[in-house]
């Protein structure tokens, strides 16, 4: 399999924002690809696959959130990451389900 990048976009739709909890999900899920991932809010670009890093962004709700991943599982690890966003963070997202089945 080759690798390749790809990026996709999505807002933070959970009152709370990209507080601990989401925030564990989301690098918990990121740790589960091969892929280097990026996300990014404003002007800060932070490894996807360290809390504290993703912590840092600050995200809030309505913050939109660049997602990049560069490797052979690329598209799997971004998509993934956006429906689980997208869900707003939800345990029993089908991005968690997909990735684990």
């Amino acid at each position: 399999m080759s690798e390749s990048t790809y990026k996709t976009e999505v807002t933070i739709k959970n009152p709370e924002g990209l507080h601990m909890r989401p925030a564990g999900l989301f690098v918990d899920l990121a740790n589960t690809f091969s892929s280097e991932i990026s996300v990014s809010h404003e002007d800060v670009s932070v490894d996807a696959k360290s809390f504290v890093q993703v912590m840092m962004l600050a995200a809030t709700c309505g913050s939109r959130l660049k997602i990049q991943a560069s490797g052979t599982d690329a598209r799997q690890a971004a998509e993934a990451l956006h429906a689980l966003v997208e869900c707003e963070f939800s345990d029993d997202s089908t991005a968690v389900s997909e990735k684990e089945g």
